[in-house]
Formats: structure tokens, sequence, C-alpha cells
């Protein structure tokens, strides 16, 4: 076993002696150890409660004859660092968490690991140290939040940030403002929704290195203690097995977790942490394969900020593996990709079943022919750009505005607050991107405002930054190369023209290039303006959005 060289021969006595101070008994030392990472804080609410689902992957280990050891990584909420400084330091984080688990995981020679996971950055990063480490593992999310209720209508995070903007524009009192701040967020749980974390945490059942369920049972539910058992036990199993995540994950793997993105109409996010992921399993994920697979896979789920439907109604229909059953009847399935459980996750979801045709449409009736997300090309952006389709109103999939530019998020929401911005205008919002910034942060709010304010069907915004998973609109992010690299997006003036066309999947600049060439022999390079050493760090180190905004490698 791997952890052998910490407690076998003569050599290790005086190892075995801290573990024995430990607590770690004579028996324990001939069985596996399983480290289990846990992002368990009292300052993210997706994450409040992961003690308790700590406590249960302990017992399944114990069950099934190995011994854990608990360690500890960071966790940003991304909803209380949005909209200022602290957004910056969210993305940075994914690559901190990963290095930490690895850092850990590599110093104490684990013969398993089970990493406990909920929001935002958190699980890309132990999914990116799973690949780097290559030991049997699996991932156990704390699952989604409840949706709340206000006056008879369900509610989520996204109506409270929307709600800012209603009441900026005169719909609504601050009594109300407060209701809906107060039922919001009603416990804990990754925020109910297709937002980012809970993209995240069902996509990696589709990887498969998560169980059943993960993305979809409710924070709040035994369905999860149950599961986060049988993870426990099932790890030890893989390490018996010595099936380690490279055996499990191909880029048939990927393949399925873009399809299963797709037909959910998942966060913009996930093609940069999809991207990140790969490369530290050492598989190449063109960005392209995003966009040539959307013309294939249809949206089947309409679930929120997009639709009416929540994470906890696509659990009650079935879950993810429904939904990868209705892709396996279409075809659309790599079923010969391997799991956790050892078997072909084309086996897995033959059993699967949907209940509710609504919830996850047939195939001949998806909510739009085509998936979720889009990567767009085109003057503006010559790297490749992201949008979420299913989110684009119809009449702005085929838009040209006038540029209304922004060097930050925070300008933009106050002036798209107080109404600067109009009817028809194309928002930019830039030096936003991985180094710009830097740390690439989420425009949540001034897309929360453009609906507020009723805008939603009339302005569009695009950015060298990313948006959450909450966001929803005619809204394309990653434009790539950031106006920090001198990238297209660094010239855009007041009043230019721009053409968004989401059929074609193009964005341009249209002015003509004398007027280009000009501008950029103006153009100056631009430095962020940070004092924090890790913020420094990550601007020198990361590299483009299009390729997942990883750190240069050495």
């Amino acid at each position: 076993m791997r952890s052998d060289v910490v407690k076998k021969g003569v050599e290790r006595a005086p190892h075995r002696s801290l573990l024995k101070a430990l607590g770690i008994t004579k028996a324990e030392f001939v069985r596996p150890f399983i480290g289990i990472a846990s992002s368990e804080n009292e300052v993210v609410p997706g994450h409040i409660h992961l003690g308790k689902i700590v406590e249960a992957v302990k017992a399944g280990v114990r069950m099934a004859g190995g011994v854990p050891f608990v360690f500890s990584t960071i966790g940003i909420c991304d909803g209380i660092a949005m909209d200022h400084k602290g957004m910056k330091f969210s993305l940075p984080s994914r690559e901190i968490i990963a290095d930490s688990v690895e850092i850990v995981a590599n110093a104490f020679p684990f013969d398993g690991l089970v990493l406990v996971s909920n929001c935002d950055k958190i699980t890309p990063g132990m999914l990116m140290a799973m690949g780097r480490l290559n030991v049997p593992s699996i991932l156990v999310s704390g699952g989604p939040m409840l949706s709340g209720s206000y006056r008879g209508r369900r509610v989520d995070l996204i109506t409270v940030f929307e709600a800012v903007g209603m009441y900026k524009a005169g719909k609504i009192g601050e009594e109300e403002l407060l209701e809906i701040e107060n039922v919001g967020c009603p416990g804990a749980g990754s925020c109910a929704g297709l937002f980012t974390a809970n993209s995240m945490n069902a996509l990696s059942e589709a990887l498969g290195l998560a169980l059943k369920g993960n993305g979809t049972i409710p924070a709040v539910y035994a369905e999860r203690v149950r599961m986060a058992k049988e993870a426990g036990m099932r790890v030890v199993e893989l390490v018996e097995k010595g099936l380690k995540p490279r055996d499990v994950v191909d880029h048939d793997s990927f393949a399925n977790a873009i399809a299963l993105d797709l037909a959910l109409g998942g966060s913009t996010n996930t093609v940069l942490h999809l991207k990140a992921i790969a490369e530290s399993f050492g598989i190449n994920l063109d960005i392209g394969l995003f966009d040539e697979m959307s013309r294939k896979v249809p949206h089947l789920c309409n679930l929120s900020p997009v639709g009416p439907h929540d994470i906890e109604d696509l659990h009650q229909a079935g879950g993810i593996y429904a939904v990868l059953r209705r892709l396996k009847d279409g075809g659309l399935l790599k079923e010969d990709a391997m799991t956790v459980y050892g078997r072909r996750i084309g086996q897995l979801v033959e059993d699967a079943r949907v209940h509710n045709d609504d919830v996850i449409r047939p195939l001949e009736r998806p909510y739009h022919k085509e998936g979720g997300l889009g990567v767009f090309y085109g003057s503006l952006a010559p790297e490749g750009a992201v949008a979420k389709l299913s989110g684009i109103p119809e009449k702005m999939r085929q838009h040209i505005g006038p540029a209304v530019v922004f060097e930050d998020g925070e300008i933009a929401t106050r002036a798209i607050l107080s109404g600067k911005v109009k009817k028809g205008d194309v928002v930019v919002i830039r030096y936003e991107g991985p180094k710009g910034g830097p740390g690439m942060r989420e425009m949540l709010s001034p897309t929360s405002a453009i609906a507020g304010m009723g805008l939603i069907e009339d302005v569009a915004l695009i950015t060298d930054g990313r948006f959450s998973g909450g966001s929803r609109g005619a809204v394309i992010g990653h434009v790539s190369p950031e106006a920090a690299e001198g990238g297209p997006i660094a010239i855009v003036e007041n009043g230019d023209r721009i053409e968004i066309d989401v059929e074609k999947r193009e964005i341009n600049l249209l002015v003509d290039e004398e007027e280009v060439k000009r501008r950029y022999s103006a153009l100056k390079k631009h430095k962020p303006e940070v004092r924090e050493d890790v913020l420094k760090r990550y601007s020198y180190l990361v590299r483009s959005a299009s390729t997942g905004a990883m750190l240069k490698r050495f």
C-alpha cells in the first residue's frame, strides 16, 4: 500500500509513534489509510454542514475496513465575495485548493482519498488535485440548498440579486426587498438553481468520479448522508482494486460531461473548469468541442436562473442519471466510459427513469434544439468567448448595438442601476480577465442589475471576466485574448458598433482596420493595481481563459 512508506519497517518506528499519538492502534496499521479532504467552514452556506458529511464518510471508511484521516482546505462563497474586491480572490483559490490537497496527500501518502466539497471553486480545485495525484479517489459534495418561498413562488439567491435592480427601478419597495432577502437562501447547501457549484457537482457524476445523486440530492436530505457513507466504503474498494482516477477518466468522460452540461444548460464557468481539470488529468480538451457538441446535444432542462425548475425538481425527476439516460437513448453518450463504481456509465444509467417529462424533456421535445452553451469567435474574440445560449432572449440572438464601456464591474453596476444604460446598448466590461483583474471576477451584479431594471430583452453584456452560473441574458464572457494582454476588447470605445450573432457564434467589433491600427498604436500596457502578493503572483503566472485560466507550467 502507498501508506506503507510511513508505517512499515524498523526505520518507521518514529512515524508509527507519531501515528499512535493520534490514537491509531496496532490493528489499524495493516489497513488502508484514507485521507478525507474537507472544505467545511463557517463562512460558506454550502459548507456549514459538511462536518456531518465528513462523519458519514468516516463511518463508511471504517465499515469497509479503512482508517480515515481528515484534513482541511479553504473555500470562498462567490455570492458573498460578489461585486467587491473579494471576488478577485475566488478563481485564484481554485489553484490553492488543488495545491493544498496535493501537498497534504503527498506529505502523508494516503492509500485513497475522499474529497468533500460543494461550492464554486472548491469542487473543480479538488477534481484537479484528484487528477494530479492519481490516488484512488471519490468526490462527495454537500448538496444543493432548497429553494425559498416568497408569496407562493419559489425564490433563490438570484431572485435577491435581481430584486436589487427592481428596487432601484421603483418596481418594489424596501419592505418587499427585505422580505425577499429573508427567504432567498433558506439554509445549508450550494445555492439552489443550476449555478456553478451545482453544475460542477452534477458534471462530476458524468465524469465518473462521484456517486449517483452527488449533483442533485438536497443538502438536508438523509439520502446525502447515506451516499457519503457509501463513498467511504467504496473508496476502500477502489484501493483494493487499484482503480485510480486516470483509470476512470479519459477523453470520452469529458465528452459525457460536456454533453450533460449542454443538456442541462449549465454555467459558463464549467468551460473554464473542465478545461483545467482535463489538463490536470493529462487530457487535451479543445474548447471548440463545446460548440461542436452544442450543435448536436439539445437543451433538455430549464432550470433556474433561466427556467422555472430548481435542482430539487431535477432530483425528483430522476436526477443526473435520468438525463444521461436520455442522452444514451439518443446515441449522445459515450457508454464505455468508466466510473468509480468499476462499471461503465452506459450500464449504470440503463435502469434510470425520468419521472417528469417537463423537468427533463424528451429528445424530440427539447427546450432548445441546441445545447445550453456556445463558444463564439470573431474580431472581438479571436481566441474565443463563451455564452450561456439557454439564457439568451430570442430577440437578442442577432443584435448590433453601441458599446458602453466600463473598466470594472462595480462601475458598470452603478451605471446600470442609475439608468445610464439604454435599450439596444452593448455593455463592455474589460480588464476583468485572469491577468487584468486580476482574478477574472464574476459579473453577477451587473447582469442581475440589467434583469432587475427590465432590460434583459434589450441589452447585451460582454466581458473578459466571467459570469456566475446565476447570470442570464445576452451575456458573453471569457473574451480572449483579454484586455490586459492587448486583446481587441482593450480598444473598444463608447459608441462603437458591436455585432452578436448566436447562430454563427460570432462576436465582432465593427470598426475599420485603419482605425483598429491607430488605436493599437496608442494603447498603453495595462498593469493591475494590486498590492496583495497572492494576486501579483497569480497575475504573473495565469494563462488565458481559453486555456482554462491555468497557471503557467514549468
